[in-house]
């Protein structure tokens, strides 16, 4: 259960300050974000490189269907969370983690737990668009070739109802033999897109998936998401406060891998609880 501030707190110093002088603070979750039935909930979760501490006992949930934008300054921790979701940092050296994170109510730290099966209820896009060097079709469906699926009717049909989830078909509905390395860098990552969610996913993990492309295709991608909520929970990392501002329901600001506020955008952007969240969103700093 998560246990945090849901009133606007006193004035107080800076909560920045206090933790780059290494002392503990209580982020403030609003009340809506607690009321919203989760996806996922971390609960007091903590991660350390080594002997660095990247995360400090965070607390928070996902809500289910909806976009949930995380920002923060550049090494805030919220690539690190991100990926902690689908357990993508097991993979590095002298991980440790304290603490725990529930997918539909059940940890994914479990000793049962299949990090496979894991990973295929949670797609992930990255920051760069990473097609396989592979046709069109085969990128799309390669996440059901590595289940076994090899009905060319199945295939087809999932090759085409994921490329239109990803706003795609249209464009590609005629060059599906070809690579998808010679798309252009918007369409690829919306390739990427239609692959993550070709396995039908629960969750959509996306690490800024805007900072390599252009405006035009940052607009396309934008729209792709607002699409996407509702028939999956998406969770986004972004730089861009307009961004997230424009596409997000729920925003969550961090600070030094700890969580300082997260409630709904729109309050988050014009009438947060904290200073400290209202000096990042408007661009005082950061």
């Amino acid at each position: 259960m998560i246990e945090q501030m849901t009133e606007k707190p006193a004035t107080e110093s800076n909560r920045l300050e206090e933790i780059a002088a290494g002392r503990k603070i209580e982020a403030v979750i609003h009340e809506q974000a607690l009321e919203a039935e989760p996806a996922v909930e971390i609960e007091h979760f903590s991660l350390w490189y080594g002997k660095k501490q990247a995360i400090h006992d965070i607390s928070m949930p996902i809500p289910k269907g909806e976009v949930t934008a995380l920002v923060g300054p550049s090494g805030c921790g919220k690539s690190t969370l991100l990926r902690s979701v689908n357990r993508m940092n097991d993979l590095i050296e002298g991980l440790t983690i304290r603490g725990d994170i529930l997918l539909g109510g059940d940890s994914i730290f479990s000793p049962g737990v299949d990090v496979i099966e894991l990973r295929k209820r949670m797609g992930m896009v990255f920051q760069k668009p990473n097609p396989f060097p592979m046709s069109i079709f085969e990128n799309v469906v390669y996440p059901l070739r590595i289940d076994g699926q090899r009905d060319k009717n199945t295939l087809s049909q999932v090759c085409e109802q994921s490329l239109r989830g990803a706003a795609l078909w249209e464009e590609v509905r005629e060059r599906q033999q070809e690579s998808g390395l010679g798309l252009s860098g918007g369409q690829q990552q919306r390739l990427c897109i239609a692959r993550a969610i070709a396995s039908d996913p629960e969750v959509l993990l996306l690490d800024e998936p805007c900072s390599a492309l252009d405006p035009l295709a940052t607009g396309k991608i934008e729209d792709l998401i607002d699409d996407l909520r509702g028939d999956y929970t998406v969770l986004i990392v972004t730089h861009n406060m307009q961004q997230a501002s424009r596409i997000s329901d729920y925003t969550a600001f961090m600070y030094l891998g700890r969580l300082i506020e997260f409630g709904v955008t729109s309050q988050i952007f014009t009438k947060p609880y904290l200073k400290e969240t209202e000096d990042y969103v408007t661009g005082r700093f950061g």
